[in-house]
């Protein structure tokens, strides 16, 4: 709850601010003698702007059971399922969170967290990473994504989208407004021209800056899974197996969530939901001593 007050708070200065510097500037009277309501548009893009990212993050577990195929272990029917509830009862013990809901889908190796919050989440693996890994390996992917209940990660990703969301739809409105203006011919095929390609534009631009975070709190979560495992070389191990093993990416609507992303070239590396393998690797062993 801190969490979200911090990033409302966060997100109302900015617009806050916004207010302050047309009306410094004066562009809010000339907007609003020009039709547009510059208050009006602030709170527009607010509403909607998070409308999308909050209620995605409510509904994530319903969509990753469906989405996936999730089987939930409620009552262990094998010694696997019963390691697997036990694991991450003691992980989640270890982080200080509500138990997650535990379950299993058939796929290439993968697992993934989701969920509204650090005490209603799910942890899930997939059958390919439970065939191909070794159980301390598995534990260091559990405690990975134990670490991103425990970081409210999944939270944190969705109010960042939330913020970016109002400033594509704010922006995209005043250029498509602005080009109406120019274009005094043009009417409102002009603006919704005009609006709809800059929304395009600042879109490419705000997923640079989610993708940005999500690579981010990956670090943290390889970090917090050395913590809770006591050493960095379990998720090392896990990691090099993962680069090892042919693994396929999540579906795009859950992709941030999953242990692993795709690597890529330089420059579409910046619409990547998670670093290299290697990087990941490299940041465990540069900080070995950290986790002793």
């Amino acid at each position: 709850m801190k969490r979200i007050s911090l990033f409302m708070m966060t997100n109302i200065a900015v617009l806050l601010v916004i207010g302050a510097i047309t009306n410094l500037l004066g562009f809010d009277r000339y907007l609003t003698a020009n039709g547009l309501d510059v208050g009006m548009l602030l709170a527009y893009s607010a509403v909607f702007g998070f409308a999308g990212s909050i209620i995605s993050l409510m509904i994530s577990k319903m969509m990753a059971k469906r989405s996936m195929g999730v089987h939930i272990i409620e009552t262990p029917e094998s010694s696997t399922e019963q390691w697997l509830v036990n694991t991450v009862h003691n992980l989640a013990e270890r982080a200080q969170i509500g138990m997650p809901e535990v379950g299993i889908y058939e796929g290439a190796p993968n697992a993934f967290a989701t969920g509204a919050n650090k005490n209603n989440a799910l942890v899930a693996v997939s059958t390919g990473l439970m065939q191909g890994m070794t159980q301390e390996e598995v534990e260091a992917v559990l405690a990975h994504e134990v670490s991103h209940v425990a970081n409210g990660d999944m939270v944190t990703l969705s109010l960042i989208q939330g913020v970016v969301n109002t400033f594509v739809i704010f922006f995209s409105r005043l250029v498509g407004f602005a080009a109406s203006a120019l274009m005094r011919r043009g009417g409102s095929g002009v603006y919704i021209m005009a609006t709809l390609v800059s929304q395009v534009v600042f879109g490419i631009l705000a997923s640079m800056i989610v993708n940005y975070f999500s690579r981010q709190r990956e670090f943290r979560a390889d970090a917090g899974a050395a913590r809770l495992m006591g050493t960095p070389s379990s998720m090392i191990k896990a990691l090099q197996r993962l680069g090892s093993m042919s693994s396929e990416p999540l579906p795009d609507s859950m992709a941030a969530s999953g242990i692993g992303g795709a690597t890529s070239s330089t420059f579409s590396a910046l619409f990547t939901t998670h670093p290299p393998l290697e990087k990941r690797i490299e940041t465990l062993q540069t900080n070995m001593e950290y986790f002793q």
